[in-house]
């Protein structure tokens, strides 16, 4: 948060304090005893998507929106007389736009002629957040791909021995009845290892080459209408602008399916999915920064992500769905993450959207 606004605001009229508010890095609104905004950065305009002159004298109420909870911490400043603050607190930008979280500081002001009023301060964190929110998704992939290595091999081991067994038995086996319960062993044998080798994923590198994603993202998106109920419309957003990229189409292909397939089954018999593809100019992923990350979005209106389930979600064998493995998210990231990329989501009742993030190098920039 930036320094107290009032250890450096003057004195000398409202011209001057505006200009001053303008020069902080951090959203300021200036608000009279009643509410009513008095003056609104050139930051906190970006913030509100509406001008300074729009938003003068009108109640900050108005601009709120549905951010009730920034609301009440304007209240128990103005209630308690003092500074008060709020970390982390959601931010709803309007339709459309995406969630931002800020912190907030109030302070009450009184400027001359201006009894009773305050000062709302409001800083996005929401870059921060996500940039240590990735930096955590890249340490928990490498950890869990060891340890489920590890684990996976542990477990593939003895069920050979366990099928080979049961095919053994049943060629002594004199009465075909029986054969139904070695056949029974023999076939989930054959599923825990197919779930083995999901959780190994593919042995070899990625075989990368240029590729087309509008052409990549169009081929998953027909077999996705293949697979979904007719009561399901998956719609296109592509960007024009991105270039070829050098990756492993048959891994990245998988990647998404897995999300695609996710957000089928989120919205049931019918709803709206978006495959969607940007490109990013100086964007992150984790801690790295890019000049260009190209940027492949499925998108539902399902109910969302349980909040149970949002910390681990891309943990192997978690699931929220009954009947499901847990692995298609594990698997897509573990692919991505072999191109030095990464999955990251954001999800409300109603909109949730998974975005696969893939960076270019400089040659493939040209």
């Amino acid at each position: 948060m930036a320094a107290d606004p009032r250890a450096i605001i003057p004195r000398p009229g409202s011209a001057a304090i505006g200009d001053l508010l303008d020069g902080l890095s951090t959203c300021v609104i200036w608000l009279d005893a009643d509410g009513v905004v008095l003056h609104l950065s050139e930051p906190a305009e970006d913030l509100f998507g509406t001008s300074r002159n729009q938003a003068a004298g009108r109640a900050f109420r108005d601009l709120l929106k549905a951010n009730a909870e920034l609301d009440g911490v304007i209240s128990r400043a103005r209630a308690a007389g003092a500074q008060y603050s709020r970390r982390d607190l959601p931010f709803d930008a309007g339709p459309g736009a995406t969630g931002r979280v800020v912190n907030v500081t109030v302070t009450p002001y009184d400027a001359p002629g201006q009894p009773g009023g305050a000062l709302v301060e409001i800083a996005d964190v929401t870059q921060h957040q996500r940039i240590q929110r990735e930096t955590a998704l890249l340490t928990q992939l490498g950890g869990s791909r060891a340890m489920v290595r590890q684990l996976a091999h542990e477990i593939k081991n003895p069920l050979g021995g366990l099928r080979g067994a049961a095919q053994l038995l049943e060629r002594q086996l004199k009465d075909p009845a029986l054969h139904e319960y070695t056949a029974v062993i023999i076939a989930e044998a054959d599923r825990l290892a197919g779930l083995v080798d999901a959780l190994l994923g593919p042995v070899q590198p990625p075989l990368k080459e240029p590729v087309n994603i509008h052409e990549l993202v169009q081929h998953v998106g027909h077999l996705l209408a293949a697979e979904a109920p007719t009561g399901v419309v998956i719609e296109r957003d592509y960007d024009p602008s991105l270039p070829r990229l050098r990756l492993d189409r048959n891994q990245v292909i998988q990647a998404l399916l897995n999300l695609g397939r996710n957000a089928i089954q989120a919205v049931g018999d019918s709803g709206r999915i978006v495959l969607r593809t940007r490109a990013l100019t100086n964007a992150s992923i984790g801690s790295r920064r890019y000049r260009v990350v190209a940027s492949i979005q499925v998108e539902d209106d399902g109910p969302g992500v349980p909040a149970e389930l949002r910390d681990t979600v891309f943990y192997p064998l978690i699931t929220g769905r009954q009947g499901g493995t847990g692995l298609g998210l594990a698997v897509a990231q573990d692919l991505v993450g072999r191109h030095d990329g990464l999955v990251e989501f954001d999800s409300r009742p109603g909109r949730t959207v998974f975005t696969i993030l893939l960076p270019f190098d400089n040659h493939e920039l040209g």
